[in-house]
């Protein structure tokens, strides 16, 4: 078998825009925070700081009740360099120098909080000091002068009591300890904010959940669940508190349906700010997270009077809507999620990064002026983004992504690299934002290219109630989604399709293959659509078929003459041990037939087919693995010629195809900084050979949302 790969060089030149653009930051590394714990059955990283020559990150990790070491020295190559492990939970890392200083919670209960800050020396991992807090710790600051620092005592709720609302005492409060001039913590400076009887909502039983210090050495506080902001001095006067206020929400997914629909509103919906961080000495930033009542799904600019500078509205959502990472299953709840802000300036800009929980997004804003602050990147997260740190001095921005997705067979919890270039973005790769309507998408599973240089691309059953076919120009950078043709029987939304295949009809139409699902009440089957999407035909699997038919079914279809042919994703159960079928359908006979497959041994878990693209003299398929990140070793394209392709009548004996390996996708799949993405599902062939090849975000539940879409430029 002769083996011929294709260059990751040509799809880098066709990914990117201008040989120069402007400066950007771009992932250059994903570190699996299981690294640094392998036989911990769950890891996370959630809060984060690096050390004072940047070369060392320290994050919590929750699970593990421990902190974790990083080695960046080479950010591009990031290693592990292990953890300390705590007598309690680390819920907030800041670092003065090379000293790092958690707070952990020891709570016994609700009603009993308890916890400590510690001072760990990260050269050593050695205990430096300890200090008794009053209650359970959340968040930790130090003032930027390194005098000082602040802890938001929160004691949280019980949410199974009292509907889950505050008040339950014992109070939340603010914590003050001086730092000496070395770095240390001097315990007996611990001060006590008295915040209550401010909020009005709860003002007995204040929350706080974040706190930030600004230069000048005051303090602002989140009161998340009493939606309230203080602002306090260093020893805990308070200069001004003023509720956070709400927005009106127009335009919005409020219901959780299986499809995009933005017709929905949220007058009057509560802000209710989880992280604050100063953008200057008198303007602030805050991300709208929401708890009991709220959650805008944007971010604000206040200043620390109260006034409102900057309020984001709908637009940061907008935006993660176009690239596709909008989470449609927490539609009735906030929608993206926005958790984190984090300041910093890079190149001499002033720069807000919001992080959306739920989106996986960071959303990177020019704060030049706190007022008109411009939107000018969004980048991929892993899984669940939670907690930030800038090294402007290194060019770096780095996220702590803290869902760990062991035992869902997802993504492990990462911290991801970002620097900031000389280069044109990387990503988004495709992208709604020039449709004349805000257009949702997402779970990409099949394509085709077309004859007019467009590439026809299907959603799966994820969006149930919006089965589509988009329209994508490949010319664009990014890819521009121009079109969306929705699926429809007798003029309204398809049910019971899983579509994971698209073809021409040589017509104007398409036929798409749907992968069933027999105990959902899905059937195996092939749809002839017009171009307007409409179903005008479809046709059911054979008895034969029917008869060993599995749940891994049609992953994808392409027609060569009158006869279409369906890539089956895993064996039946008449197929030889690794081996799946390649099924024919003559449209002018109306017979079915076969091929077999040879799959590749799988070092884990299954290996399958997920596309087939006739091209030329040849068939191509996608064949894949179903891991993810470093376990992940089968990704590749493969071809077979179109003489082996002479199926055999179903149930008799079918011949033996030998595919050609003609692309390891891996490089390609880790060639923007991230973790080799599970499904490689869509491939679509242009007339001059150019393959354009994505992957399915799974509507970014249990997914970081990223969707690849990239191109492999080749004599084919």
């Amino acid at each position: 078998m002769t083996t011929r790969f294709l260059t990751l060089t040509s799809a880098l030149a066709l990914m990117a825009g201008p040989a120069l653009a402007d400066m950007n930051f771009n992932r250059i590394a994903s570190f699996a925070i299981s690294e640094n714990s392998p036989e911990a059955a769950e890891t996370s990283a959630e809060i984060i700081a690096a050390t004072g020559d940047g070369m060392t990150l320290v994050y919590t990790d929750s699970p593990l009740e421990a902190l974790g070491f990083i080695d960046i020295t080479d950010p591009a190559a990031p290693m592990p360099a292990g953890i300390i492990e705590l007598d309690g939970e680390p819920t907030s890392v800041a670092v003065v120098g090379n000293y790092a200083l958690a707070g952990v919670n020891t709570s016994e209960s609700y009603t009993e909080p308890s916890g400590y800050l510690v001072e760990i020396d990260v050269t050593d991992r050695r205990e430096l000091g300890r200090c008794d807090l009053p209650g359970q710790p959340d968040s930790v600051a130090i003032a930027p002068d390194a005098s000082f620092l602040a802890v938001a005592i929160e004691n949280e709720r019980d949410e199974d009591l009292g509907d889950g609302r505050v008040g339950q005492m014992p109070a939340g409060s603010v914590v003050m300890v001086d730092l000496t001039p070395d770095g240390l913590i001097a315990c007996d400076t611990l001060r006590v904010a008295d915040i209550t009887g401010l909020a009005e909502v709860a003002p007995e039983d204040p929350e706080p959940e974040y706190v930030s210090i600004n230069g000048e050495g005051e303090v602002v506080v989140t009161l998340q669940e009493n939606n309230h902001m203080v602002v306090l001095d260093r020893n805990g006067a308070v200069l001004s508190h003023f509720s956070a206020g709400a927005v009106d929400l127009d335009g919005i997914d409020v219901e959780e349906e299986g499809a995009f629909v933005y017709d929905g509103r949220q007058p009057g919906r509560v802000r209710e700010p989880d992280a604050v961080a100063w953008i200057d000495d008198t303007h602030f930033a805050t991300a709208n997270e929401g708890d009991m009542d709220g959650g805008s799904r944007g971010w604000t600019i206040f200043s620390q009077t109260g006034d409102v500078v900057y309020e984001s509205g709908t637009s940061f959502e907008e935006a993660i809507i176009q690239i596709g990472h909008y989470p449609e299953r927490r539609s009735g709840n906030k929608g993206v999620e926005p958790e984190s802000v984090t300041f910093a300036a890079f190149g001499g800009t002033s720069m807000v990064f919001v992080g959306a929980e739920r989106a996986s997004i960071v959303g990177v804003y020019d704060v030049s002026d706190p007022a008109s602050p411009v939107l000018t990147q969004l980048l991929p997260s892993g899984i669940g983004p939670e907690g930030y740190v800038t090294i402007p001095e290194r060019n770096l921005l780095v996220s702590a992504n803290e869902v760990d997705g062991l035992e869902d067979g997802a993504a492990r919890a990462h911290v991801m690299l970002f620097e900031y270039q000389d280069a044109p973005a990387s990503y988004p790769h495709l992208s709604s934002a020039n449709m004349a309507e805000l257009t949702g998408w997402g779970a990409i599973s099949g394509q085709v290219a077309g004859d007019d240089g467009l590439i026809y691309a299907v959603n799966d059953s994820f969006y149930a109630m919006q089965p589509s076919i988009f329209v994508i120009d490949p010319s664009e950078r990014p890819a521009q989604i121009v079109d969306a043709i929705r699926v429809t029987r007798a003029g309204q939304p398809a049910q019971l399709l899983d579509m994971e295949g698209i073809a021409l009809d040589g017509e104007g139409g398409f036929w798409i293959a749907s992968e069933g699902r027999t105990d959902r009440l899905v059937p195996h089957a092939l749809y002839h659509v017009g171009a307007d999407g409409e179903i005008a035909d479809y046709v059911p699997l054979p008895s034969e078929l029917q008869a060993v038919e599995r749940r891994f079914g049609f992953e994808g279809i392409t027609r060569v003459g009158d006869i279409l042919w369906m890539a089956v994703q895993r064996p039946w159960a008449d197929d030889p041990e690794n081996h799946t079928k390649l099924v024919s359908y003559n449209l002018e006979t109306e017979e079915w037939g076969a091929v077999l497959y040879p799959l590749t041994e799988p070092a884990t878990g299954w290996v399958g087919l997920s596309e087939i693209v006739a091209h030329g003299e040849h068939v191509y398929v996608i064949e894949r693995d179903n891991q993810i990140g470093a376990a992940a070793v089968t990704k590749r394209i493969t071809r077979i010629p179109l003489a082996q392709m002479q199926p055999a009548a179903l149930g008799g004996d079918l011949p033996v195809v030998t595919p050609e390996p003609v692309v390891d996708l891996i490089p390609y799949l880790t060639s923007t900084g991230g973790f080799v993405l599970d499904k490689v599902e869509g491939l679509a062939i242009m007339a001059d050979g150019t393959m354009w090849v994505s992957t399915d975000n799974d509507g970014v539940d249990d997914h970081s949302g990223e969707t690849m879409f990239f191109a492999i430029d080749g004599d084919m």
